[in-house]
């Protein structure tokens, strides 16, 4: 196996970012009616509806089909956060729900806008997901530290100097 076979990995899975649109719904359906925009079935089936055809076309390898949806599946669910969000802050002053349940929503919408910004970056990082593994790179080049992209072979004159004491 040559060195730089062992640089690359093998290609992302996608089921997590399956896992996350459906905890998306999850939080969604938890969510307190005032905060839902629409009727509290739409955003959850739209997302069921749209990742089933995601998930055929990456297996199929119709991967610009794939990439579009997964950018209108991540689209309709930024756009229903932001909504949840503006519903949140208009309900605020109106005092309609308990501050509990007001704090809990809040917490619930942080956690989805944790989870969509991931999701966003995933998708749009090194031209995403499809595009990182045709290039065969080793791993995310986004956090990675000068001596991690040191080929192995080249490591062990690297080794000498860290036993040098440092003055």
């Amino acid at each position: 196996m040559s060195a730089s076979a062992e640089h690359i990995d093998k290609p992302e899975p996608r089921w997590q970012a399956v896992l996350a649109f459906l905890a998306i719904c999850a939080i969604y359906l938890a969510l307190p009616p005032d905060l839902i925009v629409g009727p509290i079935w739409l955003l959850p089936t739209l997302i069921v509806v749209l990742l089933v055809p995601t998930v055929v076309s990456h297996r199929v390898g119709k991967l610009s089909l794939n990439r579009i949806l997964g950018f209108i599946i991540s689209g309709i669910t930024t756009l229903a956060l932001i909504g949840s969000v503006i519903l949140l802050v208009r309900t605020l002053p109106a005092h309609r729900e308990s501050p509990l349940q007001l704090l809990r929503s809040g917490g619930l919408l942080w956690l989805t806008n944790v989870i969509v910004f991931a999701l966003w970056y995933w998708r749009l990082d090194g031209g995403g997901p499809t595009l990182r593994h045709k290039q065969n790179k080793f791993g995310s080049t986004s956090f990675l530290f000068p001596q991690m992209q040191i080929p192995h072979d080249e490591r062990a004159q690297f080794e000498c100097l860290r036993s040098q004491p440092a003055f």
